[in-house]
């Protein structure tokens, strides 16, 4: 079931990592059982990865914090809906539900290309609709508000 203060944390985690210059305003927390198991945010920019969005660092956290490589049982909440990499990699790890905040429309106001990666890619319409449920749409358009009024580096 949702719970508004695992999305905050997301905000949170992506506020830090937008305010060190790490990346875009993506953050990350899996959670399992009631518990927090790992939080994290994109990383793109600082570690000169891109495959280094907020959802796969935290999922490569969880997976060292719980000493498997399997995220079953596992919620993600992230503060923009997944694009098609991550996706993939939520689904190779098991994780059970995600639950995001802006949308893929919301991610390209701000300069990020997911959709269209999402054409060339696949549609998420094969997904069940209950794996994914968008939430807090509002709180992380006012982080992609202030991602966007920053000088920063696109990619």
């Amino acid at each position: 079931m949702y719970n508004p203060e695992y999305m905050k944390m997301a905000i949170a985690e992506a506020k830090a990592g937008i305010e060190n210059g790490d990346g875009g305003p993506f953050g990350a927390v899996i959670v399992k059982d009631g518990e927090v198991v790992a939080a994290s945010h994109n990383q793109v920019l600082s570690n000169n990865d891109s495959t280094c969005h907020g959802e796969i660092a935290a999922i490569r956290k969880a997976e060292q914090a719980l000493d498997t490589h399997s995220l079953a049982g596992c919620e993600l909440y992230t503060t923009g809906e997944p694009c098609p990499m991550c996706l993939a990699a939520i689904l190779w790890a098991n994780i059970g539900k995600v639950y995001y905040g802006c949308n893929l429309e919301d991610n390209a106001k701000i300069g990020f290309r997911d959709a269209r990666m999402e054409h060339l890619i696949g549609e998420r319409s094969h997904l069940p609709e209950s794996f994914m449920e968008e939430h807090d749409r509002e709180l992380c358009l006012e982080l992609f508000d202030e991602y966007a009024k920053m000088d920063k580096t696109l990619y």
